[in-house]
C-alpha cells in the first residue's frame, strides 16, 4: 500500500494528468432518433484538443443500445436481454465508426475494444487488454471501449460501463477519469424534490454518507449516481482521482481538464493499493478456499510474506494454477485473496510440509510458494468497506 503526504486537488490533478479515462453515458449521446453525430462529434473536437497538449486518451462510450434502437427505428427501447443484445449487435458499428468519423477529422483514429468481465476476470487475458491499449496508445490512436453487450449474460458482465471505466483506468494506470453524465454534480440531496439541495464541489472519500446521496438510474442507462460512486471508490482506492461532470453543456471536457470548477471531483485515497491487489479484489471470482493456522495469519498480515505449505490446514474447491482463492483463518475469517501457484490436488499433497520437501510429495518442485506475497492482497489492505468479488469484507467474515 502506498501512501501521499498531501491530499490531491482538483487543479493539481488535471495539470498532473497525461493518461485520460473519459467515460460518456447513454443519455449524453441521446439524440431525437438515437445516437446524436453531432454531440459524438463535439467531443471529438475537445479529445482532439487533449490529444494536441500532450495527453493520452482512453474512452469508454456506451451507447451501442441506443443506436441500434435508432438504426432500427424501433419505437421504444428494447427491454428483453435478447432484443437488447440485437440492438446492441447493429448499434456497435453505428457508434464505433460515429466516433472513427468524428476523429478523423483531426486525424486520428478509434480502436475499438470490447470486453466482457470474464476477460478481465483471467489474469493473461487481463494483461493483453493492458498490451493492446498501451499499444493503441503508442500509435497515437484513441480507443473507444464498451462492454460487449451483445454476448454478455450476468455471470459475465460488469453491470454496466461506470464500472468498466474505473477497472479499464487501474488497468492502463490512468491519472485521472473524467466521467460525463446528464447530471451536473453529486448532489448533498435529492434535487428533484428537495429544492434547497445543493451540488458537491469536491469529496475527499467516498464512505457510507456519500453513498447514501447516490438516486437511481438514469432513462438511458443502466447506472445512476449509485454506479458513479461505486466507480469513484474502486478509482479512490487504486489513488486515481475522478470527475464527475455533466456531459451536455458546452466544451464539458475541456471545462473538466481545465480544472473548472464544474460538477464533483473525487480526491484519491491518501493510501491506496496497487494495481495487482486492486485486481485481486475486484476482478477473478475465488474458485476455492485455503484455511491457514496461526502462524501463516500473523506471517501474512503482520510480516507480508509469501504463503508456505507449512502452514495450511485445509483445501477446498476444484482449481488449477493461476486461481483465485481465499485464505481463511481457523474460525472462517477472510484473511485475503491470492493466485496459486498449484493446483487444489497438488496443495492437498503438499500442505503442512516444508518447502524442501515438496520435490518428494510431488515428484516436482516449481515453487517455494503455494501464494507469492505479490499475488496476494490482504482484506485489511483492500479497505473492510470495499468489495472483494462484490461482497464486502464484513459480509464474508
Amino acid at each position: 500500500m502506498t501512501h501521499d503526504e498531501q491530499p490531491l486537488d482538483r487543479k493539481t490533478a488535471v495539470l498532473n494528468a497525461k493518461r485520460v479515462i473519459v467515460k460518456i453515458g447513454s443519455a449524453v449521446l441521446r439524440g431525437p432518433d438515437g445516437l446524436d453525430p453531432e454531440r459524438i462529434a463535439h467531443l471529438a473536437m475537445q479529445i482532439a484538443t487533449l490529444k494536441g497538449q500532450g495527453k493520452e486518451v482512453i474512452v469508454v462510450s456506451s451507447g451501442a443500445i441506443l443506436a441500434g434502437t435508432g438504426r432500427l427505428g424501433l419505437a421504444q427501447k428494447p427491454s428483453s436481454i435478447p432484443e437488447k443484445q440485437a440492438a446492441a449487435s447493429v448499434g456497435q458499428s453505428v457508434l464505433v465508426r460515429a466516433w472513427d468519423d468524428s476523429l478523423s477529422v483531426y486525424g486520428l483514429s478509434a480502436g475499438q475494444v470490447l470486453l466482457t468481465a470474464d476477460d478481465l476476470a483471467h489474469r493473461h487475458r487481463y494483461l493483453n487488454a493492458r498490451h493492446t491499449l498501451r499499444t493503441l496508445l503508442d500509435w497515437g490512436c484513441i480507443p473507444v471501449i464498451n462492454e460487449n453487450d451483445t454476448v454478455r449474460i450476468d455471470e459475465i458482465k460488469f453491470g454496466d460501463n461506470d464500472q468498466l471505466a474505473a477497472l479499464i483506468a487501474v488497468l492502463i494506470g490512468a491519472d485521472l477519469a473524467v466521467f460525463l453524465s446528464d447530471v451536473e454534480a453529486l448532489y448533498d440531496g435529492d434535487p428533484k424534490s428537495d429544492l434547497e439541495a445543493r451540488p458537491i464541489n469536491s469529496v475527499k472519500e467516498v464512505d457510507a454518507d456519500i453513498l447514501a446521496l447516490a438516486g437511481t438510474a438514469n432513462q438511458d442507462g443502466t447506472g445512476g449516481m449509485a454506479s458513479k460512486l461505486i466507480a469513484a471508490r474502486r478509482l479512490n482506492l487504486a489513488g486515481i482521482p475522478m470527475i464527475l461532470a455533466p456531459g451536455r453543456i458546452e466544451a464539458a471536457l475541456l471545462k473538466a481538464m481545465n480544472g473548472d470548477e464544474i460538477g464533483t471531483f473525487f480526491a484519491p485515497a491518501s493510501e491506496h493499493i496497487g494495481a495487482m491487489k486492486h485486481w485481486l479484489a475486484h476482478l477473478p471470482k475465488a474458485q476455492g478456499e485455503i484455511v491457514i493456522d496461526d502462524g501463516a495469519v500473523n506471517a501474512l498480515k503482520n510480516k507480508g510474506t509469501s504463503l508456505l505449505p507449512v502452514g495450511i490446514l485445509s483445501v477446498s474447491g476444484s482449481f488449477g494454477i493461476g486461481a483465485a482463492v481465499y485464505c481463511k483463518d481457523k474460525n472462517g475469517n477472510i484473511i485475503g485473496v491470492g493466485l496459486v501457484n498449484y493446483d487444489d490436488a497438488e496443495i492437498k499433497k503438499i500442505m503442512g510440509c516444508k518447502t524442501n520437501e515438496i520435490e518428494a510429495r510431488l515428484g516436482y518442485h516449481h515453487s517455494d510458494e503455494v501464494i507469492h506475497r505479490d499475488h496476494f492482497a490482504l482484506v485489511d489492505e483492500i479497505g473492510t468497506s470495499q468489495a472483494i468479488n462484490g461482497k464486502s469484507a464484513s459480509a464474508l467474515r
